[in-house]
């Protein structure tokens, strides 16, 4: 599986604010990017913590006429995969709709009531086997999600999962657009967040860059070992 991380983040790395409301760092211009990027993809993942703070749909903009040729001839929306060790995903959340497939990725730990009520609101809820059995594994997530024929994958946050498929080694491209302003706060979500890395850096290649709207596009390779 080809693993693309999509993000953008004020110049001090910020993706929101310290009460984490959702932020327009990015313009119009960044906008139809994502959507080439989105478009491209089999799926689209997210955290559990985006889910609940931004409700977000992650699908296409069907009056969009470009969405046919940027899908390359591929039918309907890209999937939509939630990361959620726990169930946590409101029945109500938009991703559970109808639009497109939507998997749900739960560790072993998550308890069968929430399983049951979250594939009854529409979801394909997907175990994904760790060694601690309370967060879900990503590696087994991906294995399973090829399986079901999810061959490029974009991540498009927040902060946790994006650091998670680092340290998993999981990442391939990385492109983060960095718009002109600063956010502050130590608490304020960052691109990568989770424990951090002490060593063994995950090595980033840079590849092109693009200035679009009033900030940059920085594209990267990413070597797989973190």
């Amino acid at each position: 599986m080809h693993v693309v991380v999509n993000a953008a983040q004020s110049v001090d790395g910020k993706l929101a604010a310290r009460d984490r409301e959702q932020l327009r760092i990015s313009g119009a211009e960044d906008f139809d990017r994502v959507d080439r990027v989105r478009a491209a993809a089999d799926a689209v993942l997210v955290g559990v913590g985006t889910v609940l703070a931004d409700d977000p749909h992650l699908t296409l903009d069907e009056e969009d006429r470009r969405v046919e040729r940027l899908r390359n001839g591929r039918s309907g929306h890209p999937a939509r995969v939630v990361v959620d060790s726990s169930g946590r995903t409101p029945l109500d959340a938009r991703v559970l709709d109808d639009a497109a497939t939507t998997y749900i990725l739960v560790s072993p730990g998550a308890s069968a009531e929430r399983r049951e009520a979250l594939a009854e609101a529409g979801a394909e809820v997907i175990v994904a086997e760790s060694d601690d059995g309370e967060r879900v594994g990503l590696a087994s997530g991906m294995d399973a999600l090829a399986e079901r024929g999810i061959d490029r994958l974009m991540v498009e946050g927040g902060g946790e999962v994006i650091y998670s498929c680092f340290a998993a080694g999981l990442v391939d491209e990385l492109h983060v657009y960095v718009g002109s302003m600063v956010i502050g706060g130590r608490d304020a979500p960052t691109l990568a967040d989770g424990e951090g890395f002490d060593s063994a850096f995950p090595t980033l290649d840079l590849v092109g860059t693009e200035r679009l709207d009033d900030g940059i596009v920085l594209s990267y390779e990413v070597d797989a070992a973190p």
